[in-house]
């Protein structure tokens, strides 16, 4: 088997009836997990469901896909990111030609069809503060952070990343196996910079491939508020990657 798509389903029914028909098309099996009551509606025939008997974490649930899944790569995929057509099968060709590459994410698109920015550098200190302290009100990020977020880069070839957002990725399984998959310890945040960090770690690449299209809502519910429990999910997903990683407060 080539390609198994794992989709965790929080309460995300109505957007799994949207992009479901369009995933499961292209890739050869397709699990959801439904991490809370009633996460998942009708599906298609050819998609397996999993109930979780109680919440837990988004790494946690990527990681029963994984175990629960036989194919050569993994695809992971949000409820709300809805796959072009042919986006699937322009990953696994780049990925079949590209030995090392061990994560390979497509270009992200919002809804009204423009570019998002889904390619990103590792995270710095004053990167960090800026993008989630009221600092970010004074002046935005994407305005003093260009280079993290890529935005004087659109590339129409495929380029290597640091990491890629974690809505639609696809891994292969060897990587998965030799990094023992994503860290569950993560509660919600920054499980995608730690998985692409240990890939890099262990000398797998990251690529970003343009001609794999998803258009993603991608909600960034931490880039609207300060004083939420998702702050709180980020800072301490944050804290977990400094202390997994303490070589990242070097770099300012």
């Amino acid at each position: 088997m080539k390609v198994s798509a794992v989709v965790v389903s929080h309460g995300h029914a109505d957007e799994l009836a949207r992009s479901l028909p369009a995933l499961g098309s292209q890739v050869d099996e397709t699990l959801v997990i439904a991490n809370l009551p009633r996460s998942v509606g009708d599906v298609p025939e050819n998609v397996r469901v999993l109930e979780n008997p109680r919440p837990q974490t988004f790494a946690a649930n990527v990681n029963l896909g994984i175990a629960a899944t036989t194919g050569e790569y993994v695809l992971v995929s949000n409820p709300d990111a809805i796959a072009e057509p042919d986006a699937v099968a322009a990953l696994v060709e780049f990925a079949d030609a590209h030995p090392r590459c061990g994560i390979a994410g497509p270009q992200m698109r919002w809804p009204d069809g423009t570019w998002q920015p889904s390619r990103r550098r590792f995270p710095t200190v004053r990167g960090t503060i800026v993008r989630r302290t009221p600092l970010r009100r004074i002046r935005s990020p994407y305005e003093l952070q260009r280079e993290h977020y890529g935005l004087d880069e659109r590339p129409s070839e495929p380029v290597q990343a640091d990491w890629m957002l974690g809505a639609f990725l696809l891994m292969r399984r060897t990587m998965l196996e030799e990094i023992d998959g994503w860290d569950a310890g993560f509660r919600h945040y920054c499980e995608d910079i730690d998985l692409c960090y240990r890939a890099a770690e262990a000398g797998w690449e990251r690529w970003y491939v343009p001609d794999a299209v998803v258009t993603h809502a991608y909600a960034a519910v931490i880039d609207q508020r300060f004083l939420s429990r998702h702050t709180l999910w980020h800072a301490r997903g944050m804290a977990r990657f400094v202390r997994k990683h303490p070589e990242r407060l070097l770099a300012l």
